[in-house]
């Protein structure tokens, strides 16, 4: 199978650089699949499950939202932050769920609710993948 060059970045430096052979990440409107020659493209990351295949062999992580920009056969995430599967510390992972959901049972002001929703988004996509790895 063709190969495309895919690199994630988050605020804390390049996560991941290397040829792959497909990507499937999840945007604003549903999940993206990319494989080699795709055509240039760039769409807003949603709080989801990405997944890279690489020699066969699919690898699993959690992306934090972003930006996925394809620019002449290579594809860059530009993500808030990024773990694979491996890197997830289920046990934080599972704190932070009990805690969002606490502070969306307290509804002080719709700010706060929506900041809950987000923490609890991510603190599940983390879960997810850790479980589905």
């Amino acid at each position: 199978m063709a190969e495309f060059r895919l690199q994630i970045v988050t605020p804390g430096g390049l996560e991941f650089d290397d040829n792959i052979e497909n990507l499937i990440v999840r945007a604003v409107n549903g999940d993206v699949g990319i494989l080699a020659r795709h055509a240039d493209y760039v769409v807003p990351l949603e709080i989801g499950t990405a997944r890279v295949k690489k020699d066969g062999k699919v690898r699993v992580g959690s992306c934090n939202g972003g930006t996925l920009c394809v620019t002449d056969g290579n594809a860059k995430i530009i993500a808030f932050s990024f773990e694979w599967a491996d890197e997830i510390d289920i046990n934080r992972a599972l704190d932070a769920k009990k805690r969002a959901e606490n502070a969306m049972k307290k509804k002080t002001s719709d700010y706060e609710l929506n900041l809950a929703k987000v923490k609890l988004k991510r603190a599940l996509s983390r879960i997810s993948v850790y479980e589905n790895r």
